[in-house]
C-alpha cells in the first residue's frame, strides 16, 4: 500500500470550520476514483459526522519532506526575499 497526503476544506457555512491535511493508505492509482473514495473514508472515520460536508481539494503521494499539519500553521523564520523596487516616475 502506498501512502498519501489528503488536503480538506469545509464549506464557509459550516457549523465546525476545517482546514488541514491528513494521512491515508490506498492500493489504487493517484487521483482515481478509488483513490479519493479511500481518502473520503478514512477523513469519515478519523473525524467522524463532523467531516460530511467537507471536499477533499488535493490528494498528493507522500515524500520524505512531507508533514501532516493537521490544521496547524506553520511559522516561517527565514528572512524575508528582498523585493526589487519599482520605479515610480514616468519617463513618457
Amino acid at each position: 500500500m502506498t501512502t498519501y497526503l489528503a488536503h480538506y476544506q469545509s464549506p464557509a457555512a459550516a457549523d465546525v470550520h476545517g482546514v488541514g491535511s491528513f494521512e491515508f493508505e490506498s492500493d489504487a492509482r493517484a487521483g482515481s476514483k478509488e483513490n479519493l473514495h479511500d481518502a473520503r473514508m478514512k477523513m469519515l472515520e478519523t473525524f467522524g459526522k463532523d467531516a460530511a460536508s467537507w471536499q477533499i481539494k488535493s490528494v498528493e503521494r507522500k515524500t520524505a519532506k512531507s508533514e501532516v499539519l493537521d490544521g496547524q500553521l506553520q511559522l516561517d523564520f527565514r528572512p524575508a526575499k528582498k523585493r526589487r523596487k519599482r520605479r515610480t516616475k514616468e519617463y513618457w
